[in-house]
């Protein structure tokens, strides 16, 4: 039996909320701006102009690096015969997995990302602790050491029904 024989299901979840994207972009944009003034045509940037290693530094990492990161952020959720596995790359280096004998209960659930979680990404908030990248459905797993994990999914039907939870939202 092959690896892909074993998965049940599968998602890959990137982050594309335009907000998101200008709130990356436009500091991006500046740090470009800056280094081509100040490196190539030799005009200083701003009032108080940071020195030309530290224009080259704040273009590496806000120019170039940061929204590299940024695109490279998902979110893959995988139901196998044996488990549920997530892994935030590159965040996670391997899948966290989530054996079906530790799972008390699952089911889809509405939520909100960022009064319930404090928002996107990995977050641990007082209603447990949350893999999401965008939306506000996903499916509500308690353990029976009695912690939660919401799992955000754009096909929370999908992702409840392979680990044969309650598919209705709650």
């Amino acid at each position: 039996m092959s690896s892909s024989d074993n998965i049940l299901f599968r998602e890959e979840q990137k982050f594309n909320q335009l907000w998101l994207w200008v709130l990356v972009l436009l500091p991006a944009s500046i740090s470009w701006y800056a280094a081509i003034e100040q490196l190539i045509f030799k005009r200083t940037f701003g009032t108080n102009p940071a020195s030309d290693s530290g224009i080259v530094l704040i273009w590496v990492i806000f120019g170039i690096l940061f929204p590299i990161f940024m695109a490279s952020l998902r979110l893959v959720t995988e139901v196998r015969r044996d488990g549920l596995f997530v892994r935030f790359y590159p965040l996670h280096r391997s899948y966290r997995s989530f054996p079906f004998d530790s799972i008390r209960s699952c089911h889809v659930q509405k939520y909100r990302p960022i009064r319930d979680y404090g928002g996107w990404g990995i977050r641990y908030g007082l209603k447990g602790t949350a893999y999401n990248v965008s939306g506000d459905r996903g499916v509500m797993l308690e353990f029976k050491d009695g912690s939660k994990l919401m799992i955000g999914s754009q096909q929370p039907e999908g992702l409840a029904a392979a680990m044969s939870c309650d598919t209705r939202v709650l």
